[in-house]
C-alpha cells in the first residue's frame, strides 16, 4: 500500500511528494475481511487514560470520506421515464459526518482515510479543513474516491447505491504511530472493519490506538455488510475488537443479535448505546456486581426531509461529552452524553446540508 500523506485545505500534498499503491483493477470487487486476519492483529486490551482539566480531547476517526449524490424526486419514481426533482452534492462517508462533527464540537480531530487523485477527493479535503478537521489521507493510484448514490423519498427515507472506491484501499501500511499519539479515542464505524485492504488498517489503527492509552468506539453502521458474512462472524469480528462503547441503531442491533434482547450487547462491550430516531436512545451499561444499567433518554420528535448523518452527529455529540467525563461509565454522564447525542443530530436534521463545490464558484 502507498505511503500516507497530509493534505492541506486545498487538497494539495504535505510530506513526501513520490509514493506508488496498488491500483485498483476495473471491475474488480473487494472482498470482505475474514473477521481473524483482524483479530490476529490485536493488541491486549489497556486501560484508558482520564481526561486533563482545561485541555481539549483529542480524537482519530478512520474510515470513509466519500461524496454523497442525493436524488430526492419530487413524486415516485417511475419505470423508462423521468421525474422532477433535486440533485444535490454533498460532503458524506459515516467516518468523515463523524469527525467533522466531533471538531465542530470543540474536539481535535483527526480523520484517517483514503481518496482519489480528483477533483472530488480535492474538494472533500478542503470541506473538512474548513470545519478544522485534520485529514490524514492515503491517494492510492487507479482509484476515484468513493461516491455514494441516494435516494431520498418524501418521507425521508433512503435507498443507497455504494461505490466505494479508493475508501476501501486504505491499508496498515499507510498509518504512523504518532497520528494516535495523545488521543482519548478511536472511532470505527462497522464499513472500517470490513472490506480489503481497510479491515487490516482498523487492525493496526486498534493497536495503535490501544498503545496509546485511547478508547475505542465502534459503530455497527449498516447490518447487511456487518452481516454478509454470517452472525456468527460477525460476533466473532466485534468480541474480538473488544470495544469499550458500542453504538448501533434498534434495525441494526436487532440482525445483529437475532431473537435476544438488546442485554446481550453487553458480551461485545461495557456499554452499549441504541439509537431509536424519534424515539430516543437507549443506554445499557455492565453494572458490575450489581444489576445491568438500562435506561432510554427520550428526544424531541423532528419533521425532516433528509437524516442523513444524524446517526454520525449523534455519535459525535455523544462522544464529545463522553470524553469530558472523569467517570464516564456512570449513569448521569451516560445520560448526559445521550442528550448532547441528540442535541447534535438535531442540529445535523435542522438544516439542508451545504452543497458540495467541486471548484471555484
Amino acid at each position: 500500500m502507498a505511503s500516507p500523506v497530509a493534505l492541506n485545505a486545498n487538497g494539495e500534498a504535505r510530506g513526501p511528494a513520490s509514493w506508488t499503491a496498488t491500483a485498483l483493477t476495473p471491475g474488480r470487487t473487494l472482498d470482505p475481511l475474514p473477521p481473524g486476519r483482524i483479530l490476529a492483529l490485536m493488541p491486549p486490551l489497556r486501560s484508558s487514560p482520564k481526561p486533563h482539566p482545561g485541555r481539549r480531547p483529542r480524537a482519530v476517526v478512520l474510515g470513509d470520506l466519500a461524496l454523497d449524490v442525493v436524488l430526492a424526486p419530487a413524486r415516485p419514481l417511475e419505470h423508462g421515464t423521468d421525474v422532477p426533482g433535486v440533485v444535490r452534492l454533498h460532503q458524506g462517508g459515516s467516518a468523515a459526518n463523524t469527525a467533522r462533527w466531533l471538531a465542530r464540537l470543540g474536539i481535535r480531530t483527526t480523520l484517517i482515510c483514503a481518496v482519489g487523485r480528483d477533483g472530488p477527493g480535492r474538494a472533500l479535503v478542503a470541506a473538512l479543513a474548513r470545519d478544522e478537521v485534520e485529514v490524514r489521507a492515503a491517494r492510492p493510484a487507479g482509484a476515484r474516491t468513493a461516491r455514494i448514490g441516494m435516494v431520498v423519498d418524501a418521507t425521508g427515507e433512503r435507498s443507497f447505491v455504494a461505490d466505494r472506491g479508493a475508501a476501501d484501499l486504505l491499508g496498515p501500511a499507510d498509518l504512523r504511530p504518532a497520528w494516535f499519539r495523545g488521543a482519548a479515542v478511536l472511532h470505527l464505524p462497522g464499513y472500517s472493519l470490513l472490506g480489503h485492504p481497510i479491515g487490516e488498517a482498523a487492525a493496526r489503527a486498534i493497536a495503535l490506538a490501544r498503545d496509546a492509552g485511547a478508547r475505542v468506539t465502534v459503530d455497527l453502521a449498516s447490518a447487511a455488510p456487518l452481516l454478509a458474512r454470517g452472525r456468527p462472524a460477525a460476533h466473532h469480528l466485534v468480541g474480538g475488537i473488544a470495544p469499550d462503547l458500542l453504538f448501533t441503531n434498534a434495525a441494526e442491533a436487532a440482525a445483529f443479535l437475532g431473537d435476544a434482547g438488546l442485554e446481550r450487547l453487553l458480551e461485545f462491550a461495557p456499554i452499549a448505546i441504541v439509537k431509536q430516531g424519534a424515539g430516543g436512545a437507549t443506554v445499557l451499561a455492565r453494572g458490575g456486581a450489581g444489576p445491568t444499567i438500562r435506561f432510554t433518554v427520550a428526544t424531541s420528535p423532528r419533521a425532516t426531509a433528509d437524516t442523513t448523518g444524524a446517526g454520525d452527529a449523534f455519535d459525535a455529540g455523544f462522544l464529545a461529552e463522553w470524553l469530558a467525563r472523569d467517570r464516564p461509565g456512570t449513569p448521569a454522564a451516560l445520560r448526559r452524553a445521550v442528550v448532547a447525542g441528540h442535541r447534535a443530530a438535531a442540529r445535523q436534521i435542522a438544516v439542508l446540508r451545504a452543497e458540495l463545490q467541486l471548484g471555484p464558484e
